[in-house]
């Protein structure tokens, strides 16, 4: 019996390659990093307002389908295309994040799948 199982939700854009968008494995949840796709369309939002809230939202989506919240999220790392853009990044961050935030790292990449200006991936306590 395996000691690991996916997660799934249409509410979130599909994995563009061989992963999954979650792991559960014991008390934890491993979401796989998202963009700012339009789970709907796979389209990439324009400008990086627009798809720092599309992959909140799509991590949300993938939370919710393993029943957690962002109260549960116990690590992010953010990867950005322009270091530029962190405090629009970290200010919707914020929204998000407003209560007792989880622990964080933030790094420039040299390049994101899909020209991508931001993704962002998660850790999640769950209860078992």
């Amino acid at each position: 019996m395996s000691k690991r199982s996916v997660i799934s939700t249409p509410h979130a854009p599909a994995a563009i390659g061989p992963y999954s968008q979650a792991i559960r494995a014991g008390g934890f949840l491993f979401a796989s990093g998202q963009l700012g796709l339009d789970p709907a369309t796979g389209d990439l939002r324009e400008g990086i307002e627009a798809q720092t809230r599309q992959a909140l939202a799509n991590l949300q989506a993938v939370l919710a389908a393993a029943g957690a919240g962002v109260e549960d999220v116990v690590k992010t790392t953010i990867f950005l295309a322009d270091m530029g853009d962190f405090a629009t990044v970290n200010r919707l961050y914020g929204e998000v994040f407003h209560q007792a935030p989880p622990a964080r790292s933030t790094v420039q990449v040299a390049a994101l799948p899909k020209n991508a200006l931001v993704e962002i991936e998660m850790i999640v306590l769950i209860d078992n």
